[in-house]
């Protein structure tokens, strides 16, 4: 077995069946941010100005949205097949699991806290008193330079970056793979994701099941 320090993952559409936690908010208020979101996908703007549009977006449909009602948004979310294994196992041989994502801080919490992984870092909204929708706050994660936080961990937990895999599912999650560590493309979230993942010369797996990803890392069978 190779030796690993720790696996990071990307949360939407990687440890959760769902293309992007932002989507699932533009659904349930019947908002369209495709446009913007090929502007951010090309740079054009930035994570801050990105969350701000879409957050005008749902609030010019309805004045006051709670945070209830934004965790409601996910009622029904699944976690992708093999996740919990997955997780499970890496827990058990002692591997450090982190999710870093640019999705929403509530859901990913969530989602982190049911896995019981070691870290966390997402993007949070700003809420009134009253726990009332009232904007952004700062991104933490930035999309386009997910390795920040991916540095960050390996220096605080003095990781050698060889020993570090994260897998993501958009051609901006490439971005985790810090000098020296590794990457799998996972469920390439659309075809931009699968060119980039291509292009990078990086493994991919196009099954939508995250034991996939096991022989890739260990050069094994997932254990039954």
């Amino acid at each position: 077995m190779k030796d690993i320090q720790a696996v990071v993952f990307d949360c939407d559409g990687v440890l959760v069946d769902i293309g992007s936690s932002w989507q699932q908010i533009h659904e349930h208020f019947g908002t369209n941010n495709l446009e913007t979101l090929e502007r951010f996908l090309n740079n054009e703007i930035t994570d801050d100005e990105f969350m701000a549009m879409d957050i005008k977006m749902w609030l010019d449909i309805q004045e006051k949205i709670h945070m209830d009602e934004i965790m409601r948004c996910f009622s029904g979310v699944k976690l992708m097949e093999g996740a919990r294994d997955v997780v499970d196992e890496l827990k058990k041989r002692g591997i450090y699991v982190a999710i870093v994502s640019s999705g929403v801080a509530r859901f990913i919490g969530s989602i982190a806290h049911m896995l019981k992984v070691d870290d966390w870092a997402a993007n949070d909204f700003l809420w009134d008193d009253d726990g009332f929708l009232s904007g952004p706050t700062p991104s933490t994660v930035s999309s386009h330079d997910k390795g920040i936080m991916v540095e960050k961990l390996s220096k605080i937990n003095e990781f050698n970056p060889e020993m570090i895999w994260s897998v993501g599912d958009s051609s901006t999650d490439l971005s985790m793979q810090i000098p020296g560590s590794n990457f799998i493309g996972f469920n390439p979230a659309r075809q931009r994701s699968l060119d980039a993942f291509k292009n990078a010369n990086v493994p991919i797996v196009i099954e939508r099941d995250l034991t996939m990803i096991w022989p890739i890392i260990f050069g094994e069978e997932f254990p039954n």
